[in-house]
């Protein structure tokens, strides 16, 4: 049994960054709490190092319950980056806001629980995990106090405090079955009533994932709370969710005797064909890219169901759920940079922030999967992923909803070339908009490159 509490130095670094700014914060004055920001932000550069550090290390288990391996290190790289963008997004907007060193605190608990639900290897773990990445979350929805925000942190809270419920039965359940709550231990269960745990264990993750039957949350909660909130809860929860989600196919539901993966197949399919369609005759953007976080969701399922059958299925993940980070933080900071949510709003802005409008462009269409994006390799690895993994449909189905997406990011690019206004952006919006599509064409291209090389050089 490994001990070292050194094993999960980037989670107490965040940690660390979380006590120390709300500490800081309650005796800086409120012009000067911007401060909590650097020091929230300084402690994630701290952590996102001693992650890279720790991926060149053998893979351990900490504690016997928290697994230290590929998956929980390109998780811990993908939540601490994506968490500083939004660090960085949310300081211009609460800027000499009165509560704004708790707004870094809450974004800062909200990553550490992320972080520690894709590394959770023991039900409970999992499930402490889960409360800490979403009760700060309830508290950033409504964090504005205004009558938008209130009633999407209230939905948010209910639904999530349901769902939650409903995991916990299922850890009971299993643990009744199988006498044990860690993941390594568990065998073979043949059980009608491990199919029912299954179901309620799913329930608490698909609500992060904010995949169907638990997304209704996900569009009131998008366009209620603020941009930079909403940035954060569509891109930052989905990436420990699906990391965690994987970890219990490929070591906890391969063992029961139930048809999880048809399942997961359908939660797929309904996930991501229901969120493409509620997307197309959406107005406003920020309801838009809510349900396009949706259908994403149901693209991000399909290695889940492969787990354990294609060699490509974590693979396809890691790739994807970083791809899709980057991107759809990139189009929230288009947004942000805008400030505004309509799509008449953005008329004539190819003419007013040409720059803009290009990253707009490179991030819908990279959530789309149009190369040379990161999410088109992401899509690639998914569907040859699902084929190789004996579930063909599901790549056909999954092809088919990807053309389809393309209308509804089009309706929101075509106003940009049409019409006359004018627009006042946001500088750092603007840049981080700018990062994100740099890194999503990169990351495309290299990997593209780099998949095109193994092909034709086998």
């Amino acid at each position: 049994m490994n001990e070292n509490p050194l094993d999960l130095l980037p989670e107490l670094l965040i940690l660390l960054g979380a006590v120390g700014g709300l500490l800081a914060g309650l005796f800086l004055p409120r012009r000067r709490q911007r401060l909590v920001g650097w020091i929230c932000g300084t402690a994630l550069l701290a952590a996102l190092a001693a992650t890279l550090v720790a991926a060149f290390r053998p893979d351990l288990m900490a504690f016997e319950a928290y697994s230290v391996d590929l998956l929980t290190h390109v998780a811990r790289a993908t939540v601490i980056v994506a968490t500083l963008l939004v660090l960085v997004l949310a300081a211009g907007w609460a800027r000499d806001h009165s509560r704004e060193a708790e707004l870094y605190v809450l974004i800062m608990l909200a990553a550490l629980g992320t972080v520690i639900l894709a590394g959770a290897d023991d039900l409970l773990v999992l499930v402490a995990a889960y409360l800490l990445a979403s009760i700060p979350a309830y508290a950033l929805a409504g964090f504005a106090k205004d009558a938008a925000g209130t009633e999407a942190a209230l939905k948010y809270y209910l639904m999530g405090a349901f769902l939650g419920v409903l995991m916990l039965a299922g850890v009971t359940l299993l643990y009744s079955l199988a006498g044990t709550t860690a993941y390594q231990e568990f065998g073979p269960v043949r059980s009608g009533v491990a199919g029912l745990a299954v179901v309620l264990l799913l329930a608490g993750l698909l609500f992060k994932a904010g995949g169907v039957p638990a997304h209704f949350w996900v569009p009131d909660v998008t366009e209620g709370t603020s941009r930079a909130v909403a940035a954060f809860v569509t891109t930052v929860p989905k990436i420990g969710a699906f990391v965690a989600l994987l970890r219990l196919a490929s070591e906890v539901f391969a063992g029961l005797d139930t048809g999880w993966r048809p399942l997961i197949a359908i939660v797929a399919t309904a996930t991501m064909t229901l969120g493409n369609l509620a997307a197309f005759y959406q107005d406003n953007v920020r309801r838009l890219l809510a349900y396009s976080t949706i259908s994403q969701a149901g693209y991000l399922l399909v290695p889940i169901v492969v787990a354990g059958r294609s060699e490509l299925a974590e693979p396809a993940l890691l790739f994807y759920v970083a791809a899709y980070a980057i991107t759809n933080l990139g189009a929230f900071a288009v947004v942000l940079a805008v400030g505004k949510d309509l799509l008449a709003d953005y008329a004539g802005l190819a003419r007013s922030a040409p720059g803009l409008v290009f990253a707009l462009i490179v991030c819908l269409l990279g959530l789309v999967g149009t190369p040379p994006t990161a999410v088109f390799v992401g899509k690639v690895l998914v569907f040859t992923a699902a084929w190789d993994g004996g579930y063909a449909w599901l790549a056909v189905v999954a092809v088919i909803n990807t053309v389809a997406s393309v209308f509804y990011y089009l309706r929101w690019i075509r106003p940009a070339f049409q019409g006359t206004g004018t627009a006042t952006v946001s500088r750092t919006a603007t840049r981080i908009a700018y990062l994100a599509t740099t890194v999503s064409l990169f990351l495309g291209a290299g990997s593209g490159a780099m998949l095109a090389s193994l092909y034709y050089g086998s």
